[in-house]
């Protein structure tokens, strides 16, 4: 597979973090530390609430701004939830689906992350879609199984034309906020299934094209390692990606 078919992608993920006076501050020093650094490209993931603030905030730099949810209905009862049309009139680019923590606390499955991720690109929003194993899994020997089966059904009735918007990120679950990281030889590893299962899927042109990012606490001293492997197209970012300092550091390290 050919990395030099695909740019990095950095994106953090605000979490349930930050209120908008909080997002606007944030954004800005960000964009002014990644400033003129256009060897990857710079997402930010905010709560709903600060998508307005961060939109004005990163207007005219070299940040883009996604959500972190996206219901697959256009409309109707489902109080608390966010259609796809609301956030394309905020401005928003981007949004993540399929999040460990949405999985684990919210009762999200493969099949509403599908739906989902159908209804956020035939909307026209670019997706970035995360996967990943949990602990019990990967010391069961499993793990390529199971990411190969969720890539599979959370992309099912995905387009290869429609995948040219979207990103997949690799999170094992029991990296997420453990303080734990995929070795760079795992991380390229699980990676590189995913890839395979694009192309089997699709095409090996459109496996070579996805961007797959590993998101199992990347942070700025352990960056580095994780973007020279060869299917390690970028990081979504948790924590790291509210301190703007090591945030622009995890992009350096893309350039």
């Amino acid at each position: 597979m050919d990395k030099s078919k695909r740019k990095v992608v950095i994106a953090g993920n605000w979490k349930m973090n930050m209120t908008p006076s909080e997002a606007e501050a944030a954004v800005r020093e960000t964009a002014e530390l990644v400033e003129g650094k256009n060897g990857c490209d710079v997402i930010l993931c905010v709560p709903f609430v600060d998508i307005d603030a961060a939109i004005k905030a990163a207007k005219g730099t070299n940040v883009k701004i996604g959500a972190q949810n996206v219901h697959f209905e256009a409309k109707g009862a489902y109080t608390g939830e966010i259609s796809a049309a609301m956030l394309l009139e905020c401005g928003v680019e981007y949004v993540i689906i399929g999040h460990s923590e949405r999985r684990q606390y919210f009762g999200e499955t493969d099949e509403t992350v599908n739906k989902r991720t159908i209804a956020a690109l035939n909307a026209g929003l670019k997706v970035i879609l995360c996967l990943g194993e949990v602990l019990e899994q990967r010391q069961s020997g499993i793990t390529s199984e199971i990411v190969a089966m969720q890539t599979k059904l959370d992309l099912a009735g995905v387009t290869a034309e429609q995948m040219k918007n979207v990103i997949i990120a690799y999170e094992p679950v029991w990296a997420i906020g453990t303080g734990l990281t995929a070795t760079p030889e795992q991380a390229d590893e699980v990676c590189g299934i995913i890839r395979k299962t694009i192309a089997d899927l699709y095409s090996n042109d459109t496996a070579d094209s996805t961007v797959i990012q590993y998101g199992g606490s990347m942070n700025d001293g352990n960056a580095a390692e994780l973007l020279s492997k060869v299917n390690v197209d970028g990081g979504l970012i948790g924590g790291a990606s509210l301190v703007p300092a090591k945030f622009s550091k995890i992009v350096d390290a893309a350039q």
